[in-house]
């Protein structure tokens, strides 16, 4: 019986130290394969798919579209220089002083603490294509939709003092007693809100963001925290955490797959993305979206692809193309480069922090309805009078010429 003992445990341990070799030997050759994958400038993954992975972020600012007057598609480095002195002079969103009690004060809620400010690109667009760095012109029945949409915003915002002393988000309209339609639903869902805002009659007049759903695709221009991306691979999937907005984070499950989109009846907030890769390039394919998603003007017949390709250790790229016949003239095309950051410095927390504590659109809320109850019982002004928010965003004119862009 004992000897039984011993060699079954002789014959665990020499198991054991087999399965230890192996694992040695695994370990070693992984290693040896990505020093010399690191060495040759590919890197991939253990089941030999090229790898995306880290956190990634933006390091510049580079506008959409190439600012008026600038015709070529790098500044030198004498004229980054030169803007950085200047934007280094302006105020940035938030950082602004209105005159006391006026709405332009009482509607900028927040300062420079909320936003990145990030040193100028040599860059003088993410837009490549068309050459000269601009959004194509919109198609006649976008901006038969524009106009629509637009004629909308005057008519609720006419009774205010935005519109009586001619600040620039009343332009085009006119100044004049409360409009009937105040009451009418806006001509397209308000994804935006119907800002410059003075109707506030349930949560979707304030548009996605004040909602905390301000996250979606394309999403190339950062915003209050800048651009920043966490992409994690398994073998047939790519996952990209998008950490957008204040605690509006969300999550993106990419598959690896030859299968067709989704039947055209069904739409996804962030639409329908199949991915396969060419090459070092993981080309990402996106139908389908929801009607209720807006990227500057364009919704559910957008047609978006992306190209993601590791072009160095440190370095990410991507390429993208929206087109959408119903609201651009042409398709379009931008480039944004990423810097990977340490995984251990650079801690994302994931999950949406938004909602968490935030009593803001509820009290809103509540607030337009005491403001109507009072006016009907004779006391107060007209709620129509009063921008709640959005209005005098840039009274002096100095903001950073690239920040909002």
């Amino acid at each position: 019986m004992v000897r039984r003992f011993l060699r079954s445990r002789a014959a665990v341990a020499v198991l054991i130290t087999l399965a230890a070799l192996a694992a040695a030997i695994v370990l070693l050759e992984l290693s040896s394969t990505t020093a010399r994958e690191a060495s040759s400038g590919a890197l991939t993954t253990p089941w030999s798919e090229p790898d995306l992975q880290g956190i990634w972020s933006v390091e510049v600012q580079i506008p959409l579209e190439r600012p008026a007057g600038v015709t070529k598609p790098f500044y030198t480095e004498a004229e980054v220089a030169g803007i950085d002195r200047q934007r280094a002079t302006a105020a940035h969103f938030g950082d602004r002083i209105a005159p006391r009690g006026t709405e332009a004060d009482v509607s900028g809620a927040y300062n420079p603490v909320f936003t990145s400010v990030r040193p100028t690109g040599r860059r003088t667009s993410l837009i490549i294509d068309p050459p000269d760095g601009k959004v194509p012109p919109l198609t006649p029945e976008a901006r038969e939709r524009q106009a629509a949409y637009r004629q909308y915003q005057l008519a609720l915002l006419q009774a205010t003092e935005s519109c009586k002393t001619g600040e620039p988000e009343c332009a085009g309209g006119t100044y004049g007693p409360p409009s009937p339609r105040l009451f009418e639903p806006p001509p397209v869902y308000p994804a935006a809100g119907i800002g410059p805002f003075n109707r506030a009659d349930g949560p979707e007049d304030r548009g996605l963001s004040e909602r905390c759903m301000g996250g979606g695709l394309p999403e190339f221009r950062g915003g209050f925290t800048g651009v920043h991306r966490r992409v994690v691979q398994s073998p047939g999937v790519v996952y990209i955490f998008y950490d957008s907005g204040q605690g509006q984070g969300w999550s993106r499950i990419i598959p690896i797959t030859t299968a067709p989109h989704l039947p055209a009846h069904v739409r996804r907030w962030w639409g329908d993305s199949r991915g396969h890769w060419e090459g070092n390039t993981l080309v990402v394919d996106v139908t389908d979206f929801s009607s209720k998603n807006d990227f500057l003007g364009s919704g559910p017949n957008m047609h978006y692809v992306e190209r993601w390709t590791r072009t160095g250790a440190n370095t990410l790229e991507l390429v993208a193309t929206m087109t959408d016949p119903t609201t651009w003239t042409r398709p379009w095309t931008v480039q944004q480069e990423f810097n990977l950051q340490s995984n251990e410095a650079n801690r994302i927390y994931a999950e949406p922090r938004c909602h968490e504590g935030n009593y803001g659109l509820m009290a809103l809320l509540s607030g337009q309805r005491a403001a109507e109850n009072a006016f009907a019982k004779g006391r107060g002004p007209h709620p129509a009078t009063a921008c709640l928010g959005g209005c005098g965003v840039d009274p002096e004119g100095a903001l950073d010429p690239l920040a909002l862009r």
